[in-house]
């Protein structure tokens, strides 16, 4: 077995690999094609207790999903929030999956092709910044997709959102979050660097994919997430998970 260092192991399907070399150029970070092929392996090596988050997403979504309505999963990627929905929604809700990413679709249809093919899953392409249409919707799941959403774009998002959801329906919000406090941030950064080094990520890749997400994904507190949230439309809002710089915020329309 090699190891995430061992040189070897670059060519590796699937393996996270995209800022290991020196002398790449830096650019804007994209949800294309070389990402999307490994995009599952960087999702459980960078973001904290992943597997528990999609078990929580199911397990909420499953509470609140309704027969004949619709499910939603803005901004999806390859479809893990959607398997992890599939398996604990009412199997009468329709499953919709939406990306601006058609590398990342393609990705979906091919990790969830039984229930695509049964017309369980509907998958859709559009870019957030633009809006969108929600209809009928009982679950709308954002799972760290709205920070990559331009600040001047997310009220109105949130609202069209938030109109869309039936009586009842909620919202699932899954973020990358500032701490309140300038101290605690720099502490919450460091221990979640440590967690990708222990991760098999190197300093490079971590330095580099840093410089690449700063223009792109751009946090919020959790206060101001919980304030966005209720202030276009949602009744009942907690929040469901935190660890250091991660945040999980449910609410519920009444």
């Amino acid at each position: 077995m090699t190891s995430d260092h061992d040189p070897s192991s670059k060519t590796s399907p699937g393996k996270d690999r995209l800022f290991a070399e020196q002398d790449r150029a830096i650019s804007d970070f994209d949800f294309g094609e070389s990402t999307a092929r490994v995009f599952d392996d960087m999702l459980d090596r960078s973001i904290p207790q992943y597997g528990e988050l999609q078990r929580m997403i199911g397990e909420l979504a499953g509470e609140f999903a309704t027969p004949g309505s619709r499910v939603y999963d803005l901004g999806c990627s390859t479809g893990l929030t959607l398997k992890s929905l599939d398996q604990t929604v009412d199997p009468g809700a329709t499953l919709v999956g939406v990306d601006y990413s058609k590398a990342m679709l393609d990705k979906a249809r091919e990790n969830l092709d039984g229930p695509y093919r049964a017309g369980r899953l509907m998958l859709e392409h559009a870019d957030l910044n633009d809006g969108i249409q929600i209809d009928n919707a009982s679950v709308v799941v954002l799972n760290l997709t709205l920070q990559f959403v331009r600040p001047l774009n997310r009220e109105s998002l949130l609202r069209s959102i938030i109109e869309g959801l039936n009586p009842g329906g909620v919202l699932i919000l899954v973020e990358k979050v500032l701490g309140s406090d300038a101290l605690l941030n720099r502490l919450w950064i460091k221990l979640y660097y440590d967690m990708k080094k222990r991760n098999g990520y190197s300093e490079t890749e971590i330095a580099k994919k840093r410089e690449a997400l700063e223009n792109v994904l751009i946090p919020y507190r959790p206060d101001e997430n919980i304030k966005i949230l209720a202030r276009n439309g949602l009744d009942n809002v907690d929040m469901f998970f935190k660890w250091y710089n991660f945040a999980g915020f449910l609410g519920v329309k009444a």
